[in-house]
């Protein structure tokens, strides 16, 4: 049985935040994630999951200056001890919101030929992140995104991020497979699923096309829901997906898997 998380970033947003953890526990979710808590207050964001028995499950760490374009900056020369205080924060509040796993953004680059100088930056920002977090606890996520969505995002394909995960060798990095990504990148999920399924610390999912709704969609979510079932999987599932109109009235593809409080 899947353990959905609901992405409170792009669901239920008519609300304000804190109140979107409570819409989630009514709609039958156990865990929430979001994109970037930082402009909400911890404590009050704390007590809503406590008061809606809602884990949060994950959050990104801060990724630079987002409006004008920057997804992450970990890879980034110039930026590391930016990147080093944003991810201070990030530990800050996760142990806040007893929250364990944090998304690292990459970033995007200007020169791809040069790809290698911008990984070894990475892997060095890599290493000090989970030496913080290792100490509370806490996994660093790396996750792939479609060059559709995000063009020149250092990191396209499942196999670039484990063959990273393959060199530094530290067990509180993993894989953050995003369905989504994958299917418009590279397909064969299930495929994914096999191959990289010792690397995977987090899934999430959305439909193909237009990132809405997991159903309907070109992916099969229940055959892949029942697959991640039959692999044992036990983590979480991330529902990041922009509603086609109404979060709630959306989520008739997941009845099977939700308990409506």
């Amino acid at each position: 049985m899947p353990k959905l998380a609901a992405n409170i970033s792009l669901l239920f947003t008519e609300l304000p935040f804190p109140a979107r953890v409570q819409a989630a526990a009514q709609a039958g979710f156990t865990g929430v994630e979001c994109l970037f808590p930082y402009g909400e207050n911890a404590d009050d964001l704390a007590a809503a999951l406590e008061a809606a028995d809602v884990k949060q499950v994950l959050f990104n760490a801060p990724p630079g200056d987002w409006d004008a374009g920057e997804r992450g900056i970990a890879a980034l020369p110039g930026r590391i001890g930016e990147f080093r205080d944003g991810l201070t924060t990030a530990l800050t509040v996760a142990e806040r919101l007893d929250c364990h796993q944090i998304h690292v953004m990459a970033g995007i680059i200007p020169d791809h030929s040069q790809k290698a100088q911008y990984v070894s930056i990475l892997s060095d920002n890599l290493k000090w992140a989970a030496e913080q977090a290792a100490t509370r606890n806490i996994t660093i996520l790396m996750e792939p995104l479609n060059p559709f969505d995000v063009p020149g995002y250092l990191y396209s394909r499942t196999g670039e991020v484990c063959d990273i995960l393959d060199h530094l060798g530290l067990p509180n990095i993993k894989l953050q497979l995003d369905l989504y990504h994958r299917q418009m990148t590279e397909g064969r999920l299930v495929e994914a699923i096999d191959r990289y399924f010792p690397y995977i610390g987090h899934i999430q999912i959305a439909g193909v096309p237009g990132r809405h709704e997991p159903s309907p969609s070109e992916i099969n979510t229940a055959y892949l829901f029942d697959y991640l079932d039959s692999k044992g999987y036990a983590g979480w599932i991330g529902c990041e997906y922009h509603p086609r109109a109404d979060s709630l009235d959306g989520l008739g593809w997941a009845k099977t898997w939700l308990s409506p409080q």
